[in-house]
């Protein structure tokens, strides 16, 4: 396991755009498959976006492509995610996951470091 922190919440205007941020400690990102997921108060943890290791490949949740970019920067050991066009259902806990070499899946069980994650809060 690796720690994870996640950085760049907070409040945005709906419309508006904000960048998160999973920086992990003492390890190479670049060798882990890295999702974001995202939890509302009263509602499940639900899976936004994931970027493989090696090629970088991406996979988002039907209801966000579009609106939601998932990068990594492998000279600053990060992988981001590029909120747009924000809406008030936004509003969540967003918490950056990873697992080494994995498999670039969208359920929470498929990753075993999570971060203790980043409030991010829409006004209408």
């Amino acid at each position: 396991q690796v720690q994870l922190v996640e950085s760049g919440g907070g409040l945005v205007q709906a419309g508006g755009s904000l960048r998160l941020v999973c920086t992990p400690s003492e390890v190479t990102l670049s060798d882990y498959t890295v999702a974001w997921f995202r939890q509302a108060p009263g509602k499940e943890r639900e899976f936004v976006a994931a970027i493989s290791w090696g090629n970088s490949r991406t996979n988002y949740a039907d209801s966000l492509k579009g609106r939601f970019t998932i990068s990594r920067d492998n000279a600053k050991n990060t992988v981001s995610l590029q909120l747009s066009y924000t809406k008030s259902e936004d509003t969540a806990v967003y918490y950056c996951a990873a697992r080494q070499w994995g498999s670039i899946w969208n359920r929470a069980s498929a990753y075993d470091s999570w971060g203790q994650g980043t409030q991010v809060t829409v006004s209408s």
